[in-house]
């Protein structure tokens, strides 16, 4: 709902109010952006104004009544020049070589139906969520001393508790301007002393939760290496001292872009603190042209007052309902076999068809054949770019493999990786001039790779043409997109200046994107960047899915996943079961740990089947029959974050499903503390009146888990790994606890449950649970 009051302005969603005004000089004056408030009239808006009689000394006074200082002012959007010191909202050179801008308030309006970009993807509604539609308050800011104007775009998503800003310079003038900056979301707090919250990591080790306490200066979260980036997500929160998961206050930003971003909050000389989030100003210089118009992209924020998982809730809900859209949107996914860690390159038909087999039989739906299936990729050196099949692998080509998975009664997926080209390619001897690097310098590459220019026409044409006639080659049902560099020697050998270059390879992206998922709505796109180098709200507005991390390790993804669950849904999340030992830290870990935590996400397998021991085949059977099972509730269901090993030894993750009828608790142990034995576990979410019976799923040990102790049970001494040790644990295993217990919602909730005793050393029986390190439980719950 939006209100408008003489020069007051509120916009409310269910449980929150932002309100700012038009002050006499013409600028936005922020007023508050938390929980939700009454106000009814201007004299309850007044209430939270300022009121100022005096510039502070040594600023600068705004005009010559001498009263105003924008520096210590809480302001919509700022700019430069004009005495404000702190962080700008948009910065534009002139052609006098002016930096100076002075935006003031022109004219507003309530629209009904949310405006789309041309350039860039947004947010939408489509009224099949809420009952409310999105209203939209649309500020229209003019330059002072020149024909350039900002329309800003508020838009309230009501029952998610998510206001969107959208920010559109129009150069109304004769003269073409520089944008060097600019921001598409600015909070002025009246106060200080909140905690600047981002999530940054490299390569395998994405999504670490960071949290730094600014009291003075300012924190910068940012990428400048072409993509959103595994180093800083564009996601971030702010929030008050002593927030946890499920008390105290906290807001949650996103952007809508998957190229370089810039999130910074900073303190002013006066206490107050200013958030600003936008396109990283470093490397960008974009020339709008006269009579021409940019679009910087759609920012999202929330607030909660119940701690993060509140404002988590408000994302997933926001990401579901207003991102993710077409055949995907609500559709459960696939449970999927990626051929990659079982072949890596070295594909064949023959092989593909055999690890294929052995995913019908464990109940796989979905077979992705992963890269080396074109030109002569039988490494990384060469061949990207030419999307012909390498037929010696494939003799019958996709069409010919599509068939054979298919007639096995499974889905087909391939690889591709569109944005890359080899210097050892047939593309790059042709067209050269197609990469981003300056032909005059040196190149330096990313995994023997180069980046196709996508501002260019002729490339994206190339990419759309080539991908159409891949896809519509064979029945496909999935594609992997992937992009595994990051950006070096930035230069368009073309007409492109440098400052523009990051911004329009993102544009032409999204064109080259959009293009495909509308001609082929029927194939399931999952993003990949080297796992979560490009996982972003853009990407999302056309893959509804994105592979998370190229690290696999159960205990790795257990810190991934529960750093991105704070600002996207486990809906969004490809996750996959690997070998033991893991691929990328050679750590062992037990094949239900690893199920349980790929669980809580989109599952997957990405191991070689054929290689596995009849005894583990079955269990991942059984594995993948129990995620049928509760597919419905792990996908769509309402996340809550427990214990993490952020700051503890245990994770826990509660999923509810939607009707609070059924849930599901991951429980996962970092390592075992001797003589520890009790065990607990915390259930959120369930209704609080209501009564819940939780059991967990059935488990077995082998003796070979117990080592030498198998001696203190038996009646004669066997060795380790002779053969009757072997046989026995062949013949013999060690059954696990079982858990049944009945309680209301509130008591599972606020006193957790005591589980039974974990192994202490003492001994171990059927009311002992083995548990130790890299050890994990599942608990399913259902309303009595």
């Amino acid at each position: 709902m939006i209100q408008v009051i003489g020069n007051y302005y509120a916009l409310q969603t269910i449980n929150t109010t932002y309100a700012f005004r038009v002050m006499e000089t013409g600028h936005l004056e922020h007023l508050y952006y938390g929980g939700k408030l009454t106000l009814r009239n201007e004299e309850d808006f007044g209430a939270l104004c300022e009121q100022w009689a005096m510039a502070p000394g040594n600023t600068i006074a705004y005009d010559d009544d001498n009263n105003l200082s924008l520096e210590n002012i809480r302001l919509e959007f700022s700019s430069r020049g004009k005495g404000d010191f702190r962080e700008p909202a948009i910065g534009l050179e002139y052609k006098d070589g002016s930096f100076t801008s002075d935006f003031v308030f022109e004219r507003a309006g309530v629209i009904t139906e949310k405006p789309e970009y041309e350039t860039l993807p947004s947010s939408y509604d489509d009224g099949s969520f809420a009952e409310m539609p999105t209203q939209v308050l649309k500020i229209e800011l003019k330059d002072k001393n020149s024909d350039v104007r900002i329309e800003l775009y508020y838009s309230v998503f009501y029952e998610t508790d998510v206001i969107t800003k959208m920010t559109l310079i129009k150069n109304d003038s004769d003269n073409d301007v520089i944008i060097d900056r600019i921001m598409s979301n600015q909070l002025d707090f009246g106060d200080s002393g909140y905690v600047f919250t981002s999530f940054n990591g490299a390569w395998t080790r994405e999504f670490g939760r960071n949290d730094n306490l600014l009291k003075s200066g300012k924190i910068v979260n940012s990428s400048n290496t072409g993509v959103s980036s595994n180093r800083a997500n564009p996601f971030v929160m702010i929030s008050k001292p002593g927030a946890d998961e499920d008390t105290g206050s906290c807001y949650g930003f996103n952007l809508i872009y998957s190229g370089n971003h810039y999130e910074c909050m900073e303190i002013s000389p006066f206490n107050k603190t200013r958030f600003v989030q936008g396109i990283n100003p470093e490397g960008f210089r974009f020339r709008l042209k006269a009579h021409d118009t940019f679009e910087a992209p759609e920012a999202v924020m929330t607030f909660s007052d119940e701690g993060f998982n509140g404002m988590s809730r408000n994302m997933h809900t926001f990401v579901r309902e207003h991102i993710v859209r077409g055949n995907f949107k609500h559709k459960n996914r696939p449970v999927l076999l990626n051929s990659w860690e079982a072949c890596y390159f070295d594909i064949s038909e023959h092989k593909l068809l055999n690890l294929a087999k052995k995913a019908k039989d464990v109940g796989i739906e979905l077979f992705v054949m992963d890269d080396g299936w074109f030109g002569k990729r039988n490494d990384d050196t060469s061949s990207l770019g030419d999307w012909s099949v390498n037929t010696s692998k494939l003799p019958n080509g996709l069409s010919g493999l599509s068939k054979k998975i298919k007639a096995l009664g499974l889905e087909f997926g391939l690889w591709v990786e569109p944005e890359m080209v080899n210097e050892d390619s047939n593309l790059y001897k042709r067209h050269p001039d197609w990469v981003l690097r300056n032909p005059a310098t040196a190149h330096s590459k990313g995994r023997n790779q180069m980046i196709l220019d996508l501002g260019k026409e002729q490339v994206r044409n190339y990419i759309t043409d080539t991908m159409s006639e891949v896809f519509g080659s064979c029945d496909v049902s999935y594609v992997k997109w992937d992009m595994n560099r990051n950006f070096s020697d930035v230069f368009s050998q073309g007409d492109i200046p440098s400052g523009e270059v990051y911004h329009r390879y993102v544009t032409g992206l999204y064109s080259v994107m959009k293009n495909l998922t509308e001609k082929f709505p029927e194939i399931l796109f999952e993003g990949c960047s080297s796992g979560g180098n490009r996982f972003d709200l853009g990407m999302l507005c056309y893959f509804p899915q994105i592979w998370a991390s190229d690290n696999t390790d159960a205990m790795c993804r257990t810190k991934i996943q529960n750093g991105l669950s704070y600002g996207y849904p486990q809906s969004v999340m490809g996750s996959h079961v690997s070998a033991s030992p893991n691929h990328q830290t050679l750590r062992r870990s037990f094949l239900d740990t690893r199920f349980n935590v790929a669980s809580v996400g989109l599952l997957g397998y990405e191991l070689n089947l054929c290689d596995l021991p009849s005894e583990e085949l079955k269990k991942i059977r059984d594995e993948i029959k129990l995620y049928k099972s509760i597919r419905d509730t792990v996908q769509w269901g309402t996340f809550f974050r427990g214990r993490s090993f952020d700051n503890g030894n245990i994770c826990e993750w509660t999923i509810v499903s939607k009707d609070r009828e059924d849930a599901v608790t991951v429980l996962i142990q970092k390592e075992a503390v001797p003589n520890m034995p009790t065990r607990k576990v915390y259930i959120k979410g369930l209704e609080p009146s209501e009564r819940y019976t939780i059991v967990n799923t059935d488990a077995s040990y082998s003796l070979k888990d117990f080592g030498d102790l198998v001696n203190m049970i038996l009646p004669v001494h066997i060795k380790q790994d002779s053969w009757a040790y072997n046989t026995l644990d062949k013949i013999k295993k060690l059954d696990g606890e079982k858990e049944n217990i009945t309680g209301y919602g509130d008591a599972f909730a606020k006193a957790g449950i005591f589980l039974k005793q974990g192994f202490a050393g003492v001994g171990y029986n059927e009311n002992t649970a083995y548990f130790q390190d890299g050890s994990s439980r599942m608990y399913l719950i259902k309303k009595n």
